[in-house]
């Protein structure tokens, strides 16, 4: 009854002021006092959440919804308030910044994100229930809002506020969205955007060689934005992700078993996992009871350092997760201030009056259901070791200290028009009551300064703040609490190369793992192989096949294989081009050996066969074997023998000539000479029938003439082939893919085969010639010897011309060669060995009787 009528009261007396032409405006229900505050000439606001687990109710709206009960402490965020306060009562004792401007602060503690807009509304509308025209001297709008430490109840935040123009500076919402500064336009942050945090782990997993991982995330605009930019990362760099599961910590019994069939299924050995480090221990503890180990875990910056893992079941599970946080400071004072906290320095704070009950586990009223021993409020923090008086991992609590110092600074250059032009239209500067939000939203914005510890604070355009972190591994201290140690760094700021960096301390690795464990699709390519890719499979499945002939890959997974240059051939590895083998029929060698003994011996034999000639040439047998033809016979016999040697060796310009011109020459004056030798025969045949003068025709000079006339042929064939296009020398190199064969091409193959198809006209018609004398006496056998010498030199050069074209590389001049010896060795003893064996082991028969076949 009492409430209404001080309603009517109140209508009353607004109407009144209506009737006066007075301008009021009414606060809309009950206005929400603040959970910590003091006074000050301006005014910064704070949200945090000091509670969690938030009681759920359903709201029937009969009547106004009330503000939600939270359950569970979180020291952590009464440790950012209390940094809050802490500086900003610093920045009220320096006279170098606000000086004689005071800072007052109102903190408010809500969980839940109705709760939490709820907070950030009043902090905009102020605590007055109505405000009159006449008596509105100054604003009840905080200068800027500091929180709050999670990014889905920022967005909220930041989008309700920005439409009041009031500054919004978190020091822990990451979400890369809230850098749109079209939807969040007032909205900053002394903590990097996710959008660095997510390259930076997939340069992490990149530098590890986890090319194949699985990713998890938190359920709300937080994680699937930081996961789907985590992933779009890791494709940039090479890393697939096997599967990409999203869940909330009230996730069903149902969803939260499908995750972990996944995980048991999948292949991938490390997770990243995008979230908060509420469903961190949710994930932990299901993965610790279906006893699924060596998972090495990816931390983001939200749980990684959060000190109340260690407090749950499976927490063994993390250890060895590794991750990016913010880099670690230290606050100079904060330490003694937090120990320093009493509950009669916020006697209207019922949170604190809690906090002081749980850490000294006492009662200060004195009525307490739980029989706990009564407490006065002055026991002193300085006995007791907890989370929120420890200042030795201080990374999300330099943020806040940062924060405030950023606002101080904006208003500091504000009120001495400092960085922008005058905010006022007349040019002076703003005076305190005067000063609105958007003012220091546009000074905000220029704030440039650094912090005593030498870190530069300062935002760009889209509100980030320049993006350094410390890579942290979780580890087992002796007490048995897990630690985050610094292990490298990761500064957006340096070059490419350079932003990733890791020290000399060793990692300890999720799983159980001694070392680096892997985690990848398919095993990297070896050099010498490339990547052929797994049909309807992600690009980092694949298959390494061996690279074709005549390429390398001479790097890990390599795509593709290049050719080698084009007298290069690949090792047997395939990863490096080598220079070709040459080939050529050399004097080292097998072969090449076996023709110099084969050349050698044949002049040998020749020489012999000169010397025997020549100590019996006054013998009838040699003088009736026309002893001058012989002799020529016999030179140009040592000629082709050592003509084969020129075939030997590295192919040169002169060898190439002389090769095939002196092989020509010496070869037709050999036929030249057997053929004289043959028409000799006939003749003498023919000359002993009566009247007959056939030899005056065909006489020693004639003879002469005969094979010098043959001869000069061969030497204008040479001459003309010489002249016109002589032989030279080439690297074959389509014979073998793998050899140069180094050669001596024809130049002009007309030549070659007109020089060759004039010693084969020679000899077919010496032959002719020979097989038309086969019936001359038995013991005047000259013909015979010369037809079965021709025969053999006819069938060596028939079966030389497709062995010749058919056999490949060196063995083609093997063959030439050869066959030039074959047909030497043939005429030598068909013609000459008879004749030795008579003047040698048959000299008896060595008498004119003897070869004219008398009785």
């Amino acid at each position: 009854m009492q409430s209404k009528d001080m309603s009517l009261l109140r209508m009353a007396f607004v109407v009144l002021l209506i009737e006066r032409a007075y301008t009021v405006c009414l606060l809309q229900g009950m206005a929400e006092g603040p959970e910590l505050a003091q006074k000050g000439d301006l005014t910064i606001g704070g949200i945090f959440s000091f509670r969690t687990r938030q009681k759920y109710i359903i709201d029937t709206f009969e009547t106004i919804p009330q503000k939600r009960q939270c359950q569970n402490f979180i020291f952590r965020e009464f440790k950012f308030a209390q940094t809050m306060i802490f500086a900003i009562n610093e920045i009220n004792k320096n006279p170098g910044i606000l000086n004689g401007v005071k800072l007052g602060y109102k903190i408010y503690d809500d969980c839940g994100t109705m709760d939490v807009l709820r907070a950030a509304l009043a902090l905009v509308n102020g605590q007055r229930s109505e405000l009159i025209e006449k008596n509105c001297t100054r604003s009840e709008t905080v200068q800027a809002i500091l929180g709050h430490s999670g990014s889905r109840p920022t967005i909220p935040i930041a989008q309700t506020v920005g439409r009041f123009h009031v500054p919004v500076i978190s020091h822990f919402a990451t979400c890369a969205c809230l850098s749109n500064r079209r939807t969040y336009p007032t909205f900053f942050r002394t903590i990097p955007s996710d959008y660095y945090q997510s390259r930076a782990l997939a340069k992490l997993v990149k530098h590890f060689g986890w090319t194949w991982i699985g990713a998890l995330a938190v359920d709300n605009e937080y994680g699937l934005n930081g996961i789907s930019a985590l992933i779009q990362a890791a494709i940039e760099n090479g890393v697939c992700v096997e599967y990409s599961e999203a869940f909330s910590r009230t996730v069903s019994s149902h969803k939260l078993s499908r995750i972990i069939d996944i995980i048991k299924r999948s292949t991938s050995k490390v997770i990243m996992a995008f979230m908060t480090h509420q469903e961190i221990k949710v994930l932990a503890a299901e993965l610790y009871k279906h006893n699924i180990t060596g998972l090495q875990l990816v931390g983001s910056d939200a749980w990684l350092t959060d000190h109340s893992l260690t407090d749950i079941e499976g927490h063994s599970i993390l250890v060895g997760s590794i991750g990016f946080t913010v880099s670690r400071a230290q606050i100079p004072g904060l330490g003694k201030h937090l120990r320093d906290v009493q509950p009669s320095q916020f006697p209207d704070s019922q949170f604190v009056k809690d906090f002081w009950e749980y850490m000294f586990n006492c009662s200060l009223n004195g009525m307490d259901y739980m029989k706990r021993k009564p407490c006065s409020g002055l026991e002193s923090l300085h006995d007791i070791e907890s989370q929120f008086t420890d200042v030795s991992e201080l990374r999300f609590t330099n943020n806040i200290y940062k924060s405030v110092y950023a606002v101080a600074h904006a208003l500091n250059n504000l009120l001495k028009c400092r960085d922008t032009q005058s905010p006022l239209s007349n040019g002076s500067c703003a005076e305190i009551k005067y000063i609105q939000p958007w003012q220091v939203l546009q000074h905000l914005q220029a704030v440039n300064f650094t912090t005593t510890n030498g870190e530069r604070v300062y935002f760009d355009s889209q509100g980030d703040s320049p993006a350094r972190y410390d890579l942290v591994n979780l580890q087992m201290t002796k007490k048995g609490t897990m630690e985050g140690v610094t292990v490298g760094i990761y500064d957006a700021s340096l070059a490419e190369n350079n932003q990733f960096l890791m020290n000399n301390i060793s990692v300890v690795w999720g799983g159980g793992h001694t070392e680096v464990p892997a985690s990848v699709c398919s095993v990297s390519c070896l050099p010498g192989t490339h990547k052929v890719l797994q049909k309807q499979r992600p690009v980092c499945c694949y298959d390494c096949i061996p690279c074709p002939l005549g390429e390398i890959s001479n790097a890990t997974d390599s795509i593709d294989c290049m050719k080698c240059p084009l007298e290069y051939w690949p090792n047997k590895y395939r990863d490096s081009c080598i220079p070709k083998e040459v080939e050529f029929l050399a004097y080292n060698e097998t072969m090449g050996s076996v023709v110099v003994l084969f050349s050698l011996f044949g002049v040998f034999l020749t020489t012999i066969t000169t010397l025997v000639f020549y100590c019996h040439s006054e013998t009838p047998l040699v003088r009736a074997n026309n002893a001058e033809l012989s002799f020529l016979l016999l030179f140009s016999l040592t000629l082709c023998f050592l003509c084969s040697l020129t075939f030997i060796g590295r192919p040169s310009d002169w060898s190439c000539m002389l090769r095939h011109t002196a092989f020509g020459i010496t070869f037709v004056l050999c036929i030249s000479c057997v053929l004289g030798k043959t028409i000799v025969v006939l003749m003498a045949f023919r000359a002993t029938l009566p009247s007959s003068n056939v030899m005056k025709w065909f006489g020693p000079t004639q003879q002469r003439l005969s094979v010098l006339a043959f001869t000069l042929i061969q030497v204008v064939n040479c001459i003309l082939w010489l002249t016109i296009k002589p032989p030279y020398p080439i690297k074959n190199m389509e014979t073998y893919m793998d050899k140069i064969i180094l050669e001596c091409a024809l130049g002009s193959p007309i030549g070659f085969w007109a020089v060759l198809g004039y010693i084969g006209l020679l000899a077919l018609l010496c032959f002719i010639l020979a097989f038309l004398a086969r019936k001359l006496p038995d013991n005047f056998n000259e013909a015979k010897f010369i037809t079965f010498s021709m025969l053999i030199f006819c069938a060596v050069w028939i079966t030389f011309i497709p062995a010749y074209v058919s056999s490949p590389g060196k063995f083609t001049v093997a063959v030439e060669t050869f066959a030039i010896l074959a047909s030497s060795y043939g005429l030598l003893f068909c013609i000459f060995l008879p004749k030795c064996y008579i003047l040698l082991l048959k000299p008896q028969k060595n008498t004119k009787k003897h070869i004219m076949g008398k009785n």
